[in-house]
């Protein structure tokens, strides 16, 4: 295994810049993964990753030991604490850092199931608890339109805690487009919406659309939707936050397609 003890090495500029940088991980179409977690998780999924970094102190770890024996083919590396925290995304290491290229999903050119569409989801949080709502709930495309925050930036990755593994994500979709190709219903979730959410038939395909979280939804998207509908809120709470919302709405639709059917 590689130990890299200065700051000029390339290989810590690159896992630096790419930690840092949404700018930098379009560019090189590439994206860093912190944590056991999120590494075994890519590793089952896809194999092993483009390269593994581990810290001095992570190395000595039985967990992040198995990882490494089990992949010998893949390029190995050790930094010191020192830089190792400098290239990690978050505050406290865990020891063990992937490199990876970004999936690149091709948009189907007829989608048969459900998805879901985002309008300017701007906080990293929300967007990864929706991801990983998403994926619980079956849904297989996801479409990020102009506006959200860069799936792959590692708040991200660590809000949806792998569910970006199980998931076609396709970042910059003309969210129209989506909906007008779409040939199930299409629900925009809406304060003033005359039908609750539990009024509607969501059994077959559903293409859920949410938006912003100050804003909502641009009425020019949410007018291109087959229905509008509302989450009722007894609580007299004025709103929902978007990731609370989304998953109350996919998982009304798990619920009744898991109903049983009356004959």
């Amino acid at each position: 295994m590689k130990k890299i003890t200065s700051r000029d090495n390339a290989t810590f500029k690159q896992l630096r810049l790419l930690a840092e940088s949404s700018r930098e991980r379009r560019k090189q179409g590439m994206a860093v993964l912190d944590g056991i977690h999120l590494v075994s998780a890519w590793i089952e999924k896809f194999g092993p990753p483009a390269l593994l970094a581990v810290s001095e102190h992570g190395a000595q770890q039985a967990e992040i030991r198995d990882i490494l024996t089990a992949h010998p083919q893949a390029v190995l590396c050790m930094f010191g604490e020192a830089l190792f925290r400098d290239i990690s995304p978050v505050t406290t290491p865990t020891g063990i850092l992937a490199l990876i290229s970004i999936p690149r999903q091709p948009v189907p050119s007829k989608i048969t199931g459900s998805c879901v569409l985002l309008e300017a989801i701007q906080d990293a949080g929300n967007l990864g608890a929706i991801l990983r709502s998403s994926a619980a709930a079956g849904i297989v495309d996801m479409f990020l339109g102009q506006g959200c925050a860069q799936a792959w930036s590692p708040r991200v990755l660590r809000a949806a805690m792998g569910a970006h593994f199980s998931l076609r994500i396709h970042e910059h979709a003309v969210l129209g487009q989506v909906i007008d190709g779409f040939d199930g219903t299409s629900v925009s979730t809406r304060l003033d919406a005359a039908d609750t959410l539990f009024d509607l038939d969501l059994t077959g395909p559903v293409a859920w659309l949410f938006g912003n979280e100050g804003c909502g939804l641009t009425s020019e998207s949410a007018s291109k939707t087959t229905h509008a509908a509302r989450i009722p809120m007894p609580g007299g709470t004025e709103s929902l936050n978007v990731a609370a919302a989304s998953s109350i709405c996919l998982f009304e639709e798990v619920r009744q397609k898991m109903a049983p059917r009356s004959t």
